[in-house]
């Protein structure tokens, strides 16, 4: 996995020795530590403000918790978020997961396991954004082939004609919004001439 240096990190934790800690250890990897938080609400804010590359977060915080915390940055704000806690069961981790927590660490790390613990949750993060970047254009070109389909004058379920409607006008509507590559890819030679 490639080690990601540069990355600045917020460090959520209410405990000021955790945090003490957590910033040597990050400078000492030779992280940027963004800023730091005492709770939930305070993260929120940071994350808005400082805009980091990545959120180490206690979960058992006053005011929020680093669930809740991690449900309202990756909605707002999204951003990688590895969790740092002493509790360690089964229930808890796949609360952080359904959160969109990247990464679970228990108390107290080791320089190995938070850097492993950034570097999988900034990659976990990255392949979601990508996934759902690739959900998105696989919705467009869904609704762009039933529009096609409906411009066609044959049925698509038996290949019977169907009747009625302004197939013409609305072909010439939906060529009219192609961008130049796909006009071109729907012309003949001939009318590919003339549109040079």
């Amino acid at each position: 996995m490639r080690r990601n240096r540069e990355l600045s990190v917020l460090v959520v934790e209410d405990d000021h020795l955790v945090t003490e800690m957590v910033r040597g250890m990050l400078e000492e990897l030779e992280y940027r530590v963004a800023g730091e938080a005492e709770d939930g609400h305070e993260a929120l804010e940071k994350v808005r403000e400082l805009r980091p590359d990545a959120v180490i977060m206690d979960l058992k915080m006053p005011r929020m918790s680093g669930i809740q915390a991690a449900i309202l940055i990756q909605k707002h704000f999204p951003t990688p978020v590895v969790v740092l806690t002493a509790y360690d069961t089964e229930e808890l981790r796949e609360e952080a997961d359904r959160a969109g927590v990247g990464a679970y660490v228990i108390k107290p790390p080791k320089p190995d396991e938070l850097s492993w613990a950034i570097e999988t949750a900034v990659e976990r993060f990255g392949d979601m954004m990508r996934i759902r970047q690739l959900a998105l254009e696989l919705e467009d070109a869904k609704r762009r082939a039933v529009r096609i389909a409906s411009l066609l004058p044959v049925c698509p379920s038996c290949g019977g004609s169907r009747t009625g409607g302004d197939y013409d006008g609305r072909l010439s509507a939906l060529f009219d919004e192609l961008n130049s590559a796909e006009r071109e890819a729907c012309l003949c030679s001939e009318c590919r001439k003339r549109e040079v």
